[in-house]
């Protein structure tokens, strides 16, 4: 394939080669001499003081290196950071990585353990002796919400820890002139992202030098080592983070977990490289939790379908602690409410509510699959007040002149009507409707279910972030280097998660530069050597701003490149060519030059290739701080089938139409729609962390917790279109969290349509067999 033909082209991702043949090295896979191997003991209990914690017979053990509990670790460090304080007046009640007189939390940190290997160090933890006073629990939104309730911190009035109102316009004017109030209310279970690599850490602490080296699974570097510095006390010079192959991540690997912090204490207190990487069981209590919300909300409408109001609550069900996303998944939710329709008046209230639960925190889609559930059912339900078609109702509402400025975001560009079109075509052309007429002529029951969506990716505007309560930055730097062999070499500060971002980057600086693809080289990983990146992977960022920054970086590089070949070739640079390394006159396919020779001017044989007025070496730096998110699109189309007698949802086929602007690689861009939908799958049909009426975790292994596998999964197609973003270099929006977002209101959707006799309206997910069957005898009465 010629090199000038990359952006766009469905090539093979250059990370599977080393994957696949098992040369990848996960954070298991990195073995330090001397290394300790570490252990937490954690709470049992929702809700209870810490009495006291004997740790002499653990210490004893033999084998056993160092023990700390939460007094040693306070002594040490100071409290776990929220990156993000949304409302500023909220209540942050300070959390140290081992509790430290009270646990608030089934899964809390009490006492760490670092021995010889981890089977003594576990036998060391039954050896701790800990005495609870416990305490009542509120496990539950309702429980935290009633008047008598137990507080969670003595030090703060109730459990709702802040409000904020998202608003735009006059809702009340809107609402007291409306033709239609239609009202709902909304459940969504807690849930999480369960990557297939657990979390990991393999901490060194040289007490020496006073340097901190730590391997780490994190989504971003940079915020882990300004985290590990603000807690532990060090210059960020001092600490080194490295990140190895990521077993996936899903936003649960961006949050800063206290066993990061423990595993380097317990580095510092026995002078030896410490391993600590949870077990599946302990994922389920230890790593963040998401989606748990209620949500209430009213829209106003005229009788022509137009929307003109939305109002409401959005309750956010946050653990016994504040992770590092703090309160905003569930803001975005708030601020994402009415989606990609121009409604002009919003009042939406968020509440953040403590529970004992696991800590809130991230998860891909963040607060946007909920928002999409509640702004399309919202939709479906004026539409059949009103008698109309959904898509006439959608239509009417869309957003239609851009830069539109939405409650909080400003949408910089989209073609919705063309995108709905694109997704109705292809459910035409697929035949769902004669299959679904098929079905119900022999008494099945089948259905279409649609959602539109939008997504705010490119999560990056650094001025714009901060103001929202972020405590980082969201710019990236990238550096693209060619070297002596003419050879390229991206550097990057962004995470590979198994989401393909050597391949996209190599892409574009391949494309801009004009070498072969297999002539590029992506390092990332290492904060000594990698370019800082002000957020790292997440908020589907990946591409437009790691992207842009190496598309302007390589397209100042080939300007250096054009001129010293014009020295060489005694041509103007105007007038040279770059194809597959291969510089040539325009017009003299014979007067060419390598880039390989281009790099030997430039790193060694300097004298009479090099030209007097340029410096030696081959290498440009870019630090990309967009001026506006960018926003992606799609349209979900889902063709289910449901089993009347059983409640048993069968997916039988799923559409995507999306846009998400200049297309890097279809192949990757595919990739990532189809593993979003199949976590939406998950989420409207299977997936639910439960807790018992004490508050305790009954959800502790994949028996209990239902993930869909491929036989759940139906075939997917996808359908793109392209609007890029024109304050974006390359025009590159992300897409990373798309296919989540729109999954679980087609779902419902479809299931709604495959059964019409009953009338459902299905406000909570997930909705399992014994949900739907529920619905399904309260409809009939």
């Amino acid at each position: 394939m010629r090199s000038d033909g990359l952006i766009g082209a469905r090539v093979s991702r250059i990370e599977d080669v080393r994957l696949l043949t098992g040369r990848a090295q996960f954070i298991d896979d990195v073995r330090l001499p001397g290394m300790l191997e570490a252990a937490i003991l954690r709470s049992p209990l929702p809700h209870a003081r810490i009495a006291s914690i004997d740790v002499s017979r653990a210490a004893a053990l033999p084998g056993v290196y160092a023990v700390v509990t939460g007094v040693d670790v306070k002594a040490l460090c100071g409290p776990q950071p929220v990156i993000w304080r949304t409302i500023p007046d909220m209540f942050f009640p300070e959390t140290y990585a081992l509790a430290v007189d009270k646990v608030t939390y089934p899964g809390q940190g009490i006492a760490a353990v670092a021995a010889k290997d981890r089977a003594t160090a576990e036998d060391a933890l039954e050896l701790i002796d800990v005495q609870y006073e416990e305490l009542p629990a509120v496990s539950t939104l309702e429980q935290a919400l009633a008047q008598d309730a137990p507080r969670l911190f003595d030090e703060w009035p109730s459990n709702v820890l802040g409000r904020m109102a998202v608003q735009k316009g006059d809702a009340d004017t809107a609402f007291a002139e409306a033709d239609v109030v239609l009202s709902a209310d909304f459940r969504f279970a807690r849930q999480m992202g369960m990557p297939l690599e657990t979390r990991g850490v393999v901490a060194t602490w040289d007490p020496f030098i006073d340097r901190l080296d730590v391997w780490l699974t994190t989504q971003a570097p940079n915020i882990a080592q300004a985290s590990l510095g603000e807690v532990l006390g060090l210059p960020v010079a001092k600490i080194r983070v490295r990140t190895p192959d990521l077993g996936g991540g899903f936003g649960n690997k961006f949050d800063f977990y206290g066993d990061e912090v423990v595993a380097c204490v317990l580095s510092r207190q026995s002078g030896k490289p410490v391993k600590l990487i949870e077990d599946r069981a302990e994922s389920f209590v230890a790593t963040v939790h998401s989606r748990e919300q209620k949500v209430e909300v009213e829209i106003a409408a005229r009788d022509d379908g137009t929307i003109t109001g939305m109002r409401g609550t959005v309750y956010g069900v946050l653990g016994g602690a504040l992770g590092t996303a703090g309160l905003s998944p569930c803001w975005v939710t708030a601020a994402s409410v009415t989606g990609p329709y121009d409604i002009a008046t919003l009042d939406m209230n968020l509440v953040g509510v403590a529970t004992n639960r696991t800590p809130y925190g991230s998860f891909r889609g963040y607060g946007l699959p909920k928002a999409n559930f509640i702004y399309e059912h919202m939709v479906e339900k004026l539409a059949k007040h009103l008698g109309m078609p959904a898509h006439d109702v959608r239509r009417k509402n869309f957003i239609k002149e851009f830069p539109y400025q939405s409650p909080v975001f400003v949408f910089d560009s989209g073609r919705y009507e063309e995108c709905l079109d694109l997704c109705l075509e292809a459910v035409h052309n697929s035949g769902w409707q004669q299959i679904r007429e098929d079905a119900r002529s022999r008494g099945v029951a089948v259905g279409i279910g649609y959602s539109f969506q939008n997504e705010v990716t490119g999560l990056g505007p650094s001025r714009i972030q901060t103001l929202a309560g972020s405590a980082h930055s969201g710019f990236d730097e990238e550096v693209v280097r060619i070297d002596s062999s003419g050879h390229v070499t991206v550097y990057t500060g962004l995470s590979a998660m198994g989401q393909g971002i050597h391949t996209t980057l190599a892409q574009v600086a391949a494309h801009t530069l004009g070498v072969p693809l297999a002539h590029v080289t992506v390092l990332s990983g290492d904060t000594d050597s990698s370019p800082y990146s002000g957020y790292g992977t997440g908020a589907s960022r990946g591409a437009p701003l790691g992207g842009a920054a190496v598309r302007t970086a390589a397209t100042r590089l080939k300007a250096k490149v054009l001129r010293i070949a014009g020295y060489i070739l005694e041509a103007s640079p105007d007038d040279l060519d770059i194809t597959d390394g291969i510089i040539a006159v325009k017009g003299v396919p014979d007067r060419t030059v390598t880039m390989a020779e281009i790099g030997d001017a430039a790193y060694r044989r300097l004298n009479g290739k090099l030209p007097e007025d340029e410096t030696p070496t081959l290498e440009e730096r870019e630090v990309f701080d967009p001026v506006n998110v960018a926003t992606a699109f799609g349209c979900t189309a889902v063709l289910a089938e449901v089993d009347r007698e059983t409640g048993v949802v069968t997916l039988l086929g799923y559409l995507i139409a999306h846009d998400c602007g200049t297309v890097i690689n279809p192949l990757i861009v595919d990739g990532q729609l189809h593993g979003g939908a199949a976590q939406a799958i998950g989420g409207a049909l299977y997936e639910e962390l439960v807790y018992d009426g004490d508050g305790r975790m009954l959800t502790r292994t994949f028996a209990d917790y239902l993930l869909p596998s491929a036989t759940e999964v139906p075939p997917m197609t996808v359908n793109h279109m392209a609007t890029p973003a024109d304050h974006i270099p390359g025009g590159f929006k992300g897409m990373g969290e798309s296919g989540v977002i729109g999954g679980g209101a087609a779902i419902v959707n479809a299931i709604v349509d495959a059964l019409p006799e009953y009338d459902l309206e299905i406000t909570s997910l997930p909705i399992t067999p014994p949900r739907l069957l529920a619905a399904m005898r309260k409809a009939t009465g």
